[in-house]
């Protein structure tokens, strides 16, 4: 079949916004981040748009894709992630494409864009179970991800206490004493990981064991608890052991079959006669009100998390409007020609 090509070379606007890392830093606040992830999950959303991530490996080193088409019907976009373990260095860019007109609407650098989404999303998750009233909360882990997901919660909800845990006495104490200067948060750090989840509503695992050993427990689990574990992302990586996915009521993940047949936890916990997949539901399905996030007040609802390329799109698109209507970007003196094909 002939296909007719015509390239309106002359009316081609040679110009595309970037949002640089500083400008990312600058315009990501969290409860507009959460606003739009939470947005999102609440409009239909079919796995056609949101296929599975492609990766491409070289000797040392791999290119990772990850395409989404917004709900929203502005943008689609994909992250690329190059990535080299050998010399410990990566890259992160997001495009977005306007989905009208298929334009090249902005490139973006996606470092912080990973953490941001990720935190954000599973605050999403935390107010679609548990939407109203004060929180307490217990951290396993005191690096960046979990600063990040305490961040993000403290910015939307209010939180009455924290307690966290570390292996490392000196990194929890930090921790701590962060968050009660900057935040004027009543947060202690604690001996144990069953101390610092002790009575607590919202437990945040944020941190794996080096030899990948579960860090949290079903037998610490107390009736109503709210489980964020996004650790485990690999066939090889255990976040929680096969007792808490046991006594999990609801398993709520951003990527159901992912999640399912890719993380370590899941993968385990149905070898071990666990019906992961029977009590597993997608995000999107709480958020909207398909499901019921929680049928009793003493139900224990775990968030299963391994990222998807929905919550970088729509973050990407949150900043760029941002940027757009605050002047916070760089112009690049080049486009991409978009042609009538």
């Amino acid at each position: 079949m002939d296909v007719a090509i015509s390239l309106n070379l002359d009316k081609v606007e040679v110009s595309t916004p970037f949002i640089r890392d500083a400008d990312v830093a600058a315009l990501a606040e969290w409860p507009k981040v959460v606003a739009a992830l939470a947005d999102a999950y609440a409009k239909p959303i079919n796995p056609a748009m949101v296929p599975p991530r492609t990766m491409a490996r070289g000797d040392g080193f791999w290119l990772r894709s990850l395409c989404a088409v917004s709900p929203s019907g502005e943008y689609m976009g994909c992250k690329l992630i190059a990535a080299s373990p050998k010399i410990k260095r990566a890259s992160y860019l997001i495009s977005l494409f306007k989905q009208e007109t298929m334009e090249l609407a902005a490139l973006v650098d996606g470092n912080r864009i990973t953490d941001l989404r990720t935190a954000a999303t599973a605050v999403v998750a935390v107010n679609a179970v548990k939407p109203d009233g004060v929180l307490r909360v217990g951290i396993i882990g005191s690096g960046s991800v979990a600063r990040n997901m305490l961040s993000a919660l403290l910015a939307v909800r209010e939180v009455s206490l924290a307690r966290v845990f570390s292996p490392t006495p000196s990194s929890r104490e930090k921790f701590a004493a962060n968050f009660r200067d900057e935040n004027g948060l009543a947060i202690e750090a604690a001996d144990s990981p069953q101390a610092a989840i002790r009575d607590v509503d919202v437990v945040m695992c944020a941190a794996r064991s080096r030899d990948e050993s579960p860090v949290l427990l079903g037998e610490w689990l107390r009736p109503g608890m709210i489980v964020l574990s996004i650790g485990s992302t690999l066939p090889e990586q255990r976040e929680v052991d096969s007792a808490a996915m046991a006594r999990a009521d609801l398993i709520v993940a951003d990527m159901p079959e992912e999640v399912l047949h890719e993380t370590g936890d899941a993968l385990v916990a149905t070898r071990d006669g666990v019906d992961v997949a029977g009590k597993m539901v997608g995000l999107d399905q709480v958020v909207s009100g398909q499901v019921s996030g929680r049928r009793n007040p003493s139900d224990i609802v775990i968030y299963k998390s391994v990222g998807t390329a929905l919550q970088d799109v729509v973050t990407a698109e949150m900043l760029l409007r941002e940027a757009l209507s605050g002047n916070r970007y760089q112009l690049i003196p080049a486009g991409v020609v978009t042609i009538d094909r």
